[in-house]
C-alpha cells in the first residue's frame, strides 16, 4: 500500500493555468488512497477475530483471513493504477499548454523590442506617470535643432526651453490630465522657434505626454493653427476690450440685423443686457441715418443726433460695411460740440470786446496776414476798411503807413522793418516806442501766439505822458495845499514811520519842527502826546499803524486837549499800506453843539409838557362844550318848555357855536394826538359805498342850504378794504365840508372812489373857482384858511386830512386850476402796514 505514494510523489508538478486542476487531482488520489487503507487495516481486525474455515481448492487451502488481504490488495491496486493513467493524462496536457505559453511569450517579448524601437525613435518624447506614482519616465528622444534637452530634470522643466506662453499653458493642461484625467491636443514653441506637437491621455494605469515634431507641412499647419490660437485669443482680448469702453459699439450681418453690441450700445438703449439689446433689435442711431451708413465696402463718417435716456446726444458715427456685414463705433462729441459753440462764443465774445477797446489790437497769422481788428486799430492809423478787410500782409501795411506819412521817416527803413518783423520769430513778448510824426507816441507791444502769428497792440500814451507831467506839477499843488491847510495830516508807512506832515499837525499838538525832521517812528509821537490830552487816542493811531488787521478800516473820533482845544480826528487807510491821521479844530463847532443839545433838551421837555397837556386837558376841553351843547338840545325840546322865538334863535345859535367849537378843539387834539404820536388806529374792514354814503348823510344839510347837488360813484371801487373806518368818515366829512364851502350857489360836488390795483382812491371835486397859487402852497399847513368861502375857518380841514391819509400810508393830491374847480384825492392801501408820522 505504501508503494504508491512514491509513484505520486514523482508525478512532476504543472506550471501555468493547469496547475490547479493538478492540485485537485492530487488531492482526489491521496483522498481515495488513505480511504481504501483504513478500509483495509479495519477488515483486518475483523479476521482476526472470527476464523473462518473456507473448502480446500485443488489441495490448496484457503482461509478466510488470507481472501480479505487479497481482496483489498487486488482493489488498492486497481485504484492506484486508475490513478497513476489520470495523472499521466493530465501531466501530457500540462506540457501542451506549457509549450502554448512559451510561444505566447516570445510573441510578447518580440513585441515588446518592437515597441521599444518605436518609443526610442528621434522625432518624438513620451513621459509617462504611473497611477500613483510621482516620478515619471521619459524615453524617445526629439530632433536637436528643437531645442529640447536630453537630460531627464531639464527635460521636465519646461520653462527653461519652452517659450512663456507655451510653457504656461502646457503646465496647466497636464495638471488638468494628472488631477481629472483630462486629454489635450497642444502646439508648443520652443525658444528655438521650433513648433512642437504635445499630446495628453490617460489610461487605466498610466497618464501619457507625448512631444512630437512635425514635417514641414505638419509644421506649417501647426504654425497657422497657433497663429489662429493667437488670433482667436487677440480677438478674445479685443472684445471684451470693445465691451467695457463707453463708447458704443456694434457689428450687423449681411441683413443689416445686429450681431453683437458692447455694454456701452445697450445702456445707450436702455437695454438690461447686450443680448437683449439684440434679440429686441434696439436701435441707437435713426432710421434715416442707418440708412447713409450700409454702403458695402465704404467707410462713412457723420455726425447724428439722436436721444439717449431723455438727453438729446451727438455722435460722430463711422462706419465700415462689407459683403459679410458692418461695424459701426458712435463718439459722444455732445460736450465737443457744446465746447466747439463755446469756443466760438468765446470768440466772438473776445472779438466784440477787443472791438471797444479804445486800445488799437490787431492779430496776424503765422504767414504774416491780418486776420482781426479792431475798430480803435483802424481809427488810429486811419486806414480804409476795404484795405483792412483784404487781409493785407504786415510788411505791406508798414510800406502803406510809410507812404501815406503816418510813420515817422528812418535812416534804413528796410533794416527798421525786418527788425520789426523779427518778431514773428521770437519767443517772448517785443516792446517798441513808435513815435508818430503827428507828436503822438506809440507804445507797441507784439505778442507771439501759440499757434504762430503775432498780435499787435497800440497804446496812445500821448494822453499818458501829459497826464504824468501834469500829475507832478498837481503833486507839487498839492505838496503847497496840504502846507497851507487848516486841518492837520500826518502820514505814516507800514513800517509806522512818519512819511509826510503839514504845519498844522505840528501847530495843534505843538510838536516842535526839528522834533519831526527825518522819518521819527509813531511810537515817539505817542510819548510826546500822550501828555497833551486826556484821554489819549494815541494808542489808537500806534495799533492803525503798525497793526497787521486783515481788514483795515476807517475809523474817527474826538478828544480833547488839556488846554481845552477839541480835536476831531480820522484814521484813513491808504491804498499802499500807508495809514493817513488828520485832525480838525472843532473846539467851536463843540461849543455850538453843547449849546444846542440844551436847547434840544429844553425842546424836548416842552414836547413832554405839550403830551401831558394833550392827555390831561383833552377831558378838560371836552366835557364842558359836551355839556353846553346836550343842555342847549335840552333847551331846544317842547318837553323842557316853550321859548320865544328870540330864545330859540339864541339857543340854535349857542348849538352851532358850541359845535362848531367842539369840531375844532377835536381837530387840535387829534393833531396834537399825531404828533405826539401817540394815536393808533382801529384797523378793521371798512365797506367802502357805506362809509361814502355815511359821510355826504352828515353834510347833506349844508349841501341843501345852497341848493349843492351831489354825486355818489363808486362803481369801480371794491367792497372793502382794511383802515379805521372812524378816521375815513373824518376825511371824507373834511373834503365834503370844505367842497360845500367852495362850491357856488345850485353847483355840484362830485364824490367817487375806484381800485388802484394798489390801494383805494377817494376823490371829492367841486365846480368852485379853484385855488389860486399861493393858497396852494399853504393848504396843508394848520391854521392856514382862505378867505374865499363862504365860512371861515380854523384852517385844520385839510390839515387833517393829511395826516389822517399818511397815518394809513397814503396820499393827498390836489388838483386844481381856475374854471376847473377842485379835487382832493386820497389813496390809501388796501392795508396799512404800519402808522408812521403825518406831516406838519
Amino acid at each position: 500500500m505504501l508503494g504508491l505514494s512514491p509513484l505520486i510523489g514523482e508525478v512532476p508538478e504543472p506550471q501555468g493555468p493547469e496547475a490547479s486542476s493538478w492540485r485537485k487531482a492530487r488531492r482526489f488520489a491521496g483522498r481515495a488512497l488513505s480511504s481504501m487503507i483504513a478500509l483495509s487495516a479495519s477488515i483486518e481486525g475483523a479476521a482476526a477475530q472470527s476464523v473462518v474455515n473456507l473448502p480446500v481448492i485443488g489441495q490448496t487451502t484457503i482461509s478466510t483471513h488470507g481472501a480479505l488481504q487479497f481482496a483489498i490488495f487486488a482493489g488498492v491496486m486497481g485504484a492506484a493504477f486508475l490513478c497513476a493513467l489520470g495523472v499521466i493524462k493530465l501531466r501530457a496536457r500540462s506540457l501542451a499548454e506549457m509549450s502554448v505559453l512559451k510561444g505566447r511569450v516570445a510573441e510578447l517579448s518580440s513585441a515588446l523590442s518592437r515597441s521599444e524601437a518605436l518609443l526610442n525613435l528621434r522625432d518624438q518624447r513620451i513621459v509617462v506617470w504611473p497611477t500613483g506614482g510621482d516620478t515619471p519616465s521619459v524615453v524617445g528622444d526629439l530632433p536637436a535643432e528643437s531645442g529640447a534637452p536630453l537630460e531627464r530634470n531639464a527635460f521636465l522643466a519646461f520653462g527653461r526651453w519652452l517659450s512663456a506662453k507655451s510653457a504656461a499653458a502646457l503646465e496647466r493642461s497636464l495638471q488638468a490630465l494628472l488631477d481629472r484625467g483630462q486629454s489635450f491636443d497642444l502646439v508648443a514653441e520652443t525658444q528655438s522657434g521650433t513648433l512642437l506637437e504635445v499630446q495628453g491621455r490617460r489610461s487605466a494605469l498610466h497618464s501619457v505626454l507625448r512631444f512630437a515634431s512635425y514635417t514641414s507641412l505638419q509644421e506649417e499647419h501647426a504654425r497657422l493653427k497657433l497663429e489662429l490660437d493667437q488670433l482667436r485669443a487677440s480677438h478674445e482680448t479685443l472684445m471684451r476690450l470693445l465691451d467695457q469702453l463707453d463708447t458704443p459699439l456694434w457689428l450687423r450681418d449681411q441683413s443689416g440685423r445686429l450681431a453683437w453690441v458692447n455694454r456701452a450700445y445697450a445702456q445707450a438703449v436702455e437695454a438690461s443686457e447686450p443680448s437683449v439689446a439684440i434679440q429686441e433689435g434696439r436701435e441707437l442711431l435713426p432710421a434715416a441715418s442707418r440708412d447713409g451708413l450700409g454702403q458695402s465696402g465704404a467707410v462713412t463718417q457723420q455726425s447724428v443726433s439722436t436721444v439717449v435716456r431723455g438727453e438729446r446726444k451727438v455722435y460722430e458715427v463711422t462706419s465700415v460695411a462689407d459683403g459679410a456685414g458692418s461695424a459701426g463705433i458712435a463718439s459722444d462729441t455732445s460736450e465737443l460740440e457744446a465746447l466747439r459753440k463755446e469756443y466760438e462764443s468765446m470768440v466772438r465774445s473776445h472779438a466784440d470786446t477787443l472791438d471797444k477797446l479804445t486800445t488799437a489790437v490787431a492779430t496776424f497769422d503765422a504767414e504774416q496776414k491780418l486776420k482781426f481788428y479792431n475798430q480803435a486799430f483802424q481809427q488810429l492809423w486811419g486806414l480804409d476798411t476795404r484795405f483792412l478787410d483784404s487781409q493785407p500782409e504786415n510788411a505791406i501795411l508798414l510800406d502803406r503807413l510809410r507812404s501815406e506819412g503816418k510813420l515817422a521817416e528812418q535812416p534804413e527803413w528796410r533794416r527798421w522793418k525786418d527788425q520789426v518783423l523779427s518778431v514773428y520769430r521770437a519767443v517772448e513778448p517785443q516792446e517798441f516806442w513808435w513815435h508818430l510824426p503827428d507828436g503822438r507816441t506809440i507804445r507797441v507791444i507784439a505778442n507771439p501766439q501759440p499757434r504762430g502769428g503775432i498780435t499787435w497792440v497800440f497804446e496812445n500814451l500821448t494822453e499818458k505822458i501829459s497826464l504824468e507831467s501834469r500829475y507832478n506839477a498837481i503833486v507839487k499843488v498839492q505838496s503847497e495845499t496840504l502846507d497851507n491847510l487848516a486841518e492837520g495830516v500826518a502820514v505814516f508807512g507800514s513800517d509806522g514811520r512818519l512819511r509826510l506832515s503839514n504845519p498844522a499837525f505840528r501847530r495843534l499838538w505843538g510838536i516842535p519842527d526839528k522834533f519831526l525832521e527825518g522819518d521819527i517812528h509813531i511810537s515817539l509821537l505817542k510819548t510826546a502826546c500822550d501828555p497833551l490830552a486826556n484821554p489819549s487816542p494815541w494808542g489808537d493811531f500806534v495799533a492803525a499803524a503798525t497793526g497787521f488787521d486783515d481788514e483795515r478800516r476807517d475809523s474817527h473820533g474826538q478828544t480833547e486837549l488839556t488846554n481845552g482845544t477839541v480835536l476831531q480826528w480820522a484814521i484813513i487807510y491808504l491804498p499802499n499800506g500807508q495809514t493817513m491821521l488828520t485832525f480838525v479844530d472843532v473846539t467851536d463847532s463843540v461849543q455850538v453843539e453843547r449849546a444846542l443839545k440844551e436847547k434840544n433838551e429844553a425842546l424836548e421837555k416842552a414836547d413832554k409838557l405839550k403830551n401831558d397837556f394833550v392827555q390831561h386837558v383833552s377831558y378838560e376841553l371836552r366835557s364842558p362844550l359836551t355839556n353846553i351843547i346836550g343842555f342847549t338840545e335840552l333847551l331846544s325840546l317842547e318837553t323842557t318848555g316853550p321859548l320865544t322865538p328870540r330864545q330859540r334863535e339864541y339857543v340854535e345859535h349857542i348849538s352851532s357855536s358850541s359845535s362848531i367849537l367842539l369840531t375844532v378843539v377835536n381837530d387840535i387834539l387829534d393833531l396834537a394826538t399825531v404828533d405826539a404820536g401817540i394815536m393808533e388806529l382801529d384797523v378793521r374792514e371798512v365797506p367802502v359805498a357805506a362809509t361814502v354814503q355815511a359821510a355826504v348823510s352828515l353834510v347833506e344839510k349844508r349841501f341843501a342850504e345852497h341848493d349843492i347837488s351831489v354825486e355818489v360813484d363808486v362803481s369801480r371801487a371794491p367792497s372793502h378794504f382794511f383802515a379805521d373806518e372812524h378816521r375815513v368818515k373824518q376825511i371824507l366829512y373834511n373834503l365834503l365840508s370844505n367842497a360845500a364851502n367852495y362850491a357856488p350857489e345850485g353847483g355840484r360836488v362830485t364824490v367817487s372812489a375806484w381800485d388802484s390795483g394798489d390801494g383805494v382812491v377817494f376823490r371829492v371835486h367841486d365846480n368852485g373857482p379853484g385855488m389860486a397859487p399861493e393858497v396852494l402852497r399853504t393848504i396843508f399847513k394848520r391854521f392856514e384858511s382862505s378867505n374865499s368861502g363862504r365860512r371861515r375857518g380854523a384852517g385844520l380841514g385839510l390839515a387833517i386830512v393829511k395826516s389822517f391819509v399818511e397815518l394809513h400810508g397814503g396820499t393827498v393830491e390836489i388838483e386844481t386850476g381856475e374854471g376847473r374847480g377842485t379835487a382832493v384825492i386820497c389813496r390809501f392801501p388796501f392795508a396799512p402796514n404800519g402808522v408812521r408820522a403825518a406831516a406838519e
